[in-house]
Order: C-alpha cells, then sequence, then structure tokens
C-alpha cells in the first residue's frame, strides 16, 4: 500500500507523492524562543521527527527544516522584563530547546535557521509583495491585503466575510482593512531593529516561514507541518505570503498534530495545569514520555495524565522485558534437539515473520504510530509464547525467528525513537524510579528477597508468602525463575 496522509489543504487522504521522485522537501514551524518549552512543543516535534524517520526509513531523502522564531513581541517583553537583549534570551532558549529535544531522542533536522539570520530574504520577500501590489506601506509598517488574494481562507476552510464582521483595527495600526496582516513593523524604541526600503523596524511572524522556506527548500515543496493552533493564522497567512509573491502553488501537503489536553482540560497557565518538559522530565523517563505520544493518531487530541504516563510507562515495560527475555534464551547454548517447529508455536513464527509488512501498512495510513505499536505488542506477546514453551529451546528455527524478531523490534523501534537503552540498565532504571513514592529501596527489596529464600529453605512458607504479600501490596512483584528471583514494579 502506498503511503496515503491526510492533507488538510485538501481535508481528504491523499497518496504522497513529491515533487521530486525519492526527495522529499519538509518545513515544520519551530519555537518562539522566550521561555521553556511545554508538552504540547514536545507533542509537535516527536510527531514530526517520526515523519521524518519514517520518510527515511521508506528510502527518501528528506531536507527537513525547523526554524526558530529569535525577534518578536514576546522575546522583547521577556528581555526587557530581565534587562537583557533580545539576541541573548533567544540564545538562552535556543540551547534550552536544544537540550530538551536531544533529552527526547530527536534526530536534528537538516537546517535550523533563525529569523534573524535571513532578514535580506525576508526585506527581499517583502519588497516583492510591494512590487505585486499584494502589500502596501504605511507609516513604516508593511501590510499584506488580503483582499488581493482571492484565495485566502483555503486552508483553514473560514468565511473572510464573517471573519471581516465585528474585526477592528487596533490603536497603532495604519492598515487598510482589519483583516490585513503585518510583513514589516516599524521600530520602536529600545526595540531591534534592521534597516530596510520602509524604514528601520523587523519583520512581522508570518514573513519569516515563507522567506525561510522558499531560501531553503524552493518556492513549491512537499510537506509543511505545525499544531492544529497554527492553521490560521500562521499557516493561512504563510500560504498568501507565498503564493501572492511567486504566483505558485506554496505547499503540496499540509499536516498538522492535534492538541494536547491535561486531565481533560485544555493546558493553560492560569488553570495551573502547565507543565515544561523539564519538569516532566523529572518524574518521567524521556521515552516514556515518546511512548505516551506515539499512543495517539498524531491528529488526534491526547491527554496528558499521571495516569496515562504510567500506563505508557507499563507498556514500554513489556517491551524492554521481553527483549531481555529474549537475549537471555539466546545466550544459553542449546543442541538442536528438533528440526521442525511444534503446532502451537508456528502462528508464533509467523507474527514474527509480518512484523515489519505490518509496520508499514499502519505508517502507511498516514503515519498511524498507535496501530504500529499494536503490531510490535503482537510481535513481544509472540516472542513471550516462544521463550516460555518449554520445548523451544532446542529447536533451531525458533532460536533463528527469536533472534530476527528481536532485530526487526529494534530496526522498527528506532523508526518510533524507542528502545534506545540496553535492556538490563532501562529495566533497572524504571524500576529504581517506580520506587521514588515507596519506602522501599532496592537494597531493602534484595534484603527481603534473601529473607523469603532463607524461610523457603527452612520451609516456613507462610513466612514466604507474607514476604511476597507485602511487597506486592506495595507495588512489587516477585518473579521466581530457574535462575534465581527478580523484582519489578508493577
Amino acid at each position: 500500500m502506498p503511503l496515503r496522509v491526510l492533507n488538510t489543504l485538501s481535508g481528504k487522504k491523499e497518496e504522497f507523492q513529491p515533487l521530486v521522485p525519492g526527495k522529499v522537501g519538509m518545513y515544520v514551524c519551530g519555537v518562539t524562543v522566550y521561555d521553556y518549552c511545554h508538552i504540547g512543543h514536545a507533542r509537535a516535534n516527536i510527531v514530526f521527527d517520526i515523519i521524518y524517520r519514517y520518510l527515511q526509513f521508506c528510502d527518501y531523502t528528506v531536507t527537513y527544516v525547523r526554524n526558530y522564531t529569535d525577534v518578536d513581541d514576546k522575546i522583547i517583553a521577556r528581555a526587557n522584563e530581565r534587562g537583557i537583549s533580545s539576541q541573548e534570551l533567544a540564545e538562552e532558549f535556543i540551547q534550552a530547546f536544544d537540550e530538551d529535544m536531544d533529552a527526547l531522542g530527536l534526530r536534528k533536522p537538516t537546517f535550523e535557521p533563525k529569523a534573524t539570520e535571513h532578514m535580506a530574504q525576508i526585506i527581499q520577500l517583502v519588497a516583492q509583495l510591494i512590487e505585486r501590489e499584494m502589500a502596501y506601506e504605511s507609516g513604516g509598517d508593511v501590510y499584506y491585503c488580503v483582499e488581493k488574494f482571492p484565495s485566502y481562507l483555503k486552508l483553514s476552510k473560514r468565511n473572510l466575510d464573517e471573519m471581516l464582521t465585528g474585526a477592528r483595527i487596533a490603536p497603532g495600526e495604519q492598515k487598510r482593512n482589519p483583516m490585513d496582516f503585518a510583513l514589516w513593523k516599524a521600530a520602536k524604541p529600545g526595540e531591534p531593529r534592521w534597516d530596510s526600503p520602509w524604514g528601520p523596524g523587523r519583520p512581522g511572524w508570518h514573513i519569516e516561514c515563507s522567506a525561510m522556506s522558499s531560501a531553503l527548500l524552493g518556492t513549491t515543496f512537499d510537506i509543511h507541518g505545525g499544531g492544529r493552533d497554527l492553521i490560521f493564522p500562521h499557516h493561512e497567512n504563510e500560504i498568501a505570503q507565498s503564493e501572492g509573491a511567486s504566483g505558485q502553488p506554496f505547499v503540496k501537503y499540509w499536516l498538522h498534530n492535534g492538541f494536547v489536553n491535561v486531565n481533560q482540560e485544555k493546558m493553560s497557565k492560569s488553570l495551573g495545569n502547565f507543565f515544561t518538559i523539564r519538569d516532566i522530565l523529572k518524574s518521567y523517563d524521556a521515552e516514556v514520555v515518546r511512548f505516551f505520544i506515539l499512543t495517539a493518531h498524531y491528529r488526534s487530541p491526547i491527554d496528558f495524565s499521571d495516569q496515562n504516563l504510567e500506563e505508557s510507562r507499563h507498556g514500554l515495560t513489556r517491551f524492554y522485558e521481553a527483549l531481555a527475555q529474549v537475549e537471555k534464551f539466546l545466550a544459553k547454548p542449546a543442541a538442536a534437539t528438533a528440526d521442525t517447529v511444534p503446532a502451537e508455536l508456528i502462528e508464533p513464527v509467523e507474527r514474527l515473520a509480518t512484523m515489519e509488512n505490518r509496520f508499514r501498512e499502519a505508517m502507511d495510513d498516514d503515519f498511524n504510530t498507535a496501530q504500529a505499536l499494536g503490531h510490535m505488542f503482537d510481535a513481544v506477546r509472540a516472542m513471550n509464547r516462544i521463550v516460555a514453551d518449554e520445548n523451544s529451546h532446542g529447536v533451531i528455527a525458533l532460536r533463528e525467528a527469536l533472534e530476527h524478531g528481536r532485530k526487526e523490534l529494534l530496526r522498527l523501534g528506532d523508526v518510533l525513537g524507542l528502545f534506545r537503552s540496553e535492556p538490563a540498565a532501562w529495566l533497572a532504571r524504571s524500576a529504581r524510579e517506580g520506587l521514588a513514592d515507596s519506602d522501599l529501596s532496592e537494597a531493602k527489596i534484595e534484603a527481603l528477597i534473601l529473607a523469603r529464600q532463607q524461610a523457603r529453605k527452612d520451609r516456613d512458607f507462610a513466612r514466604s508468602d507474607q514476604i511476597r504479600d507485602e511487597l506486592a501490596d506495595k507495588g512489587v512483584l516477585l518473579l521466581d525463575g530457574p535462575e534465581g528471583t527478580t523484582w519489578k514494579m508493577k
């Protein structure tokens, strides 16, 4: 099945056919760097990291551009509050953003342009729009004239006449129409400024993305992405600017990720449910956060809560436990005792053999990571069945199936940015994190395990059961096996 994507512009799923066979140009709106990133930023960036990875997995050569907005009203206001320059503030939070994305396991984009480094292209684009009579200068400001672009609002599907009803021109604005938007803003005292044909000033928010994307990807490119909150006005205005200047289609496929709610409410500082990535990573492993994001389709809303993160921790643990068990199984040398696969294990072997095909089918359906994870869980169940079967150890075909399944799980996990740790190390770290809110420690648990072993040797089964039940009440499960007793958190 060919890759199909839901194009916001058409509102339909379309077969993905890049402008140049084998090559993809993708632009994703980055952050305005005036504060630390929150869980909504984490979702958007993880989503497009997955899309980037999957396109590469499908052998496309991808030029991925993600920008930094490093000049903006919010940056200027925050810098003034702190008594530093806008550039100092922007550089501080660019570094913080990079640290957060590295922690979440994102691949670096091909280009990470800054608005302030593309001022010549921005000014040139504004001048081009004025020359084509799509924009006008007014008192040192330059505005885009939306009435000159008949297909304005084609992305958001809004009605211009309805939006004009009740629209007002704010004090200080010198535009002709309330819907017109700023391309260039005349400098105010204490603001950063650049020389331009219209006087010193700085760009409006939207123009920078049009200028940087065309400079790095060309007049028309394949994919433009971002959160649903950017559809209007940001992406709508990008289309008007870019197509107004070039007369050519701007983007072939528009992709937008859904919102993040917190405990079923919209995230908001005023509601006290606003969480930065740094806050979250103090309590949860970065891979758990990533796994959580992948459990919902990227276009759907997702609910951020401790319960959902704990479920994601548990789900990820199942993968790491299976990988650890397979590694232990394969590490034991075994002489062949049978040539054929037992009938009850034929189906699990087939599930492992077809894992990649089913994974691709899910991802080809508009990057359905939730369904892809479901197929990977099927593989885990198949691996666990083979490992648990007492007759499987000496069957060469089963050992080969497990080795193939392990390698495939790791390879497909890499497409999703998962399984970046050694299984034993991750499980140990996860267990320690699970003890954070408990009065238990690893040393205390190990001591109780030894006490239980001694009780069993003494045939004091009541004491043995008591220790097991006490630990279970505190969320610790004991696992008895041929190599001794291990433990994990519920």
